[in-house]
């Protein structure tokens, strides 16, 4: 059973609706979330509700191990007990895909968890962002959503609440992965 969620991004105004912080954007669209108390504390944003914490780190993307290795330790939770929410270049936009462990893909945020936690054995549930059309994948991560893509997101992020509902009960060491694209 998931007992921590991890929204990776990046803190402040002006990443908000940056391609990087697709994370932030789908918390904020879950119903569970939207009473939820947050807190600052181990360098960032956390809640609770019910038997499942939240984390919002803002640590900035590459150190948010940091922030959710102090949260699990704190609160005893193992790794395969954690959730980690995340954009994914390797997925088309308005793709989802769901997976525990695995291979990195190059992200930085999931570089930082895996140092911080000394494992890559916890779940992802991953949105995709789409390659870039140049060679400029940091400016294309941190460049904001179009209109029309943040109207897939709007789409997705319905699908992928069912799936995220799931995926907090799921078995800490089932394997799988699921993906759904619009």
């Amino acid at each position: 059973m998931i007992r921590l969620v991890v929204f990776l991004g990046n803190a402040g105004p002006i990443y908000a609706g940056n391609r990087h912080n697709v994370a932030w954007q789908f918390a904020e669209s879950l119903e569970v979330l939207r009473d939820a108390h947050w807190q600052r504390k181990f360098r960032g944003l956390y809640a609770c509700v019910g038997d499942v914490y939240y984390l919002k780190p803002h640590t900035f993307m590459n150190l948010s191990g940091e922030s959710a290795g102090e949260l699990a330790r704190f609160y005893k939770i193992e790794p395969a007990q954690i959730l980690v929410v995340h954009d994914e270049l390797e997925l088309p936009l308005a793709a989802m895909s769901a997976k525990w462990a695995g291979g990195l893909g190059g992200h930085n945020g999931l570089r930082s968890i895996e140092a911080c936690l000394g494992t890559r054995d916890f779940w992802r549930l991953r949105f995709g962002i789409g390659r870039p059309p140049h060679d400029d994948v940091a400016g294309y991560v941190l460049s904001d959503f179009l209109p029309e893509e943040r109207d897939a997101l709007g789409v997705i992020f319905s699908a992928a609440a069912s799936l995220f509902c799931n995926l907090l009960s799921a078995e800490p060491v089932a394997t799988g992965r699921v993906t759904i694209e619009l």
